[in-house]
């Protein structure tokens, strides 16, 4: 499972998991110092926003050469970029920096940040073990309407896998950038799989917006996104040389996002950068 459909809002797992383990943290803080009437709801919103903020500026830092082609992209986080065990460390820091100031709160935040990792340490290897890492078995075809195969398609090579549609806004802004990448990693085999339309609504689309994209396959049914359990476009699949699943991105990958996930794909692959 990748996403939750909340009404017509498609929210990827990974942020529903974070917010309701903040959401157990503060019950079992509430609850841990009603004798003393103290709660931690302030102290976890410290911490949320300082984690964000610095995972973020870290994650920036490090892909500096791929965000400076689009300044303004450095301020989308919904790229998913961030560096986690920074934006932990800085979480942390400011619990700690509370603790120290009201002793009070020690006990109830300790509790409730234990409470919340449980709660989201379980959960998400729960999802984890139930989610499908292998590659999609749906009948997809080619712009010219032969039946395409992607295990046949990445033949030893590691995978990405774009799951978009015309219609889509966010598909229509990531796809130069993938277009981009596709040119320069000759090591990593792209492809595109339009979720429900014909041939002819794709091509028109690609010709007008002058893209040249390799490896477009059409998903009639509309089916992927059911097997992989995502219901948001566009969505992002990496896969290995051996078709095992090694990252996902829901939403538009921007090219600092983009870049970090090919890296690790790399490594996971045993690759030389752009091999």
């Amino acid at each position: 499972m990748l996403t939750v459909n909340l009404g017509p809002l498609s929210m990827p797992i990974a942020v529903i998991l974070v917010l309701v383990a903040l959401l157990i943290a503060a019950g079992a803080g509430l609850l841990a110092g009603r004798a003393q009437k103290t709660g931690i709801g302030h102290i976890l919103t410290d911490m949320l926003l300082a984690g964000v903020l610095v995972a973020r500026a870290a994650f920036v830092a490090i892909w500096f050469d791929a965000y400076r082609i689009a300044p303004w992209s450095m301020l989308d986080i919904r790229d998913g970029g961030f560096s986690p065990w920074v934006g932990m460390a800085a979480a942390l820091l400011v619990a700690i920096w509370h603790g120290w100031r009201t002793a009070a709160v020690r006990k109830p935040l300790a509790l409730g940040l234990a409470a919340g990792a449980l709660v989201w340490g379980g959960t998400f290897t729960a999802i984890s073990m139930m989610q499908n890492a292998t590659l999609p078995t749906v009948p997809l075809t080619t712009l010219a309407g032969e039946p395409a195969d992607l295990t046949r398609l990445a033949a030893g090579k590691p995978l990405l896998v774009n799951m978009w549609a015309t219609w889509c806004p966010p598909c229509r802004r990531e796809l130069p950038t993938l277009a981009a990448a596709q040119k320069q990693e000759a090591g990593v085999r792209f492809v595109f799989v339009d979720q429900g339309e014909d041939a002819r609504t794709v091509q028109r689309y690609l010709s007008a917006a002058s893209l040249e994209l390799d490896n477009v396959l059409l998903d009639a049914g509309a089916r992927m996104g059911r097997e992989v359990g995502s219901g948001g476009l566009p969505t992002t699949l990496f896969y290995d040389t051996k078709g095992r699943l090694v990252d996902t991105h829901v939403g538009q990958l921007t090219a600092g996002s983009l870049a970090s996930k090919l890296d690790r794909l790399r490594s996971r692959s045993g690759l030389t950068n752009k091999e």
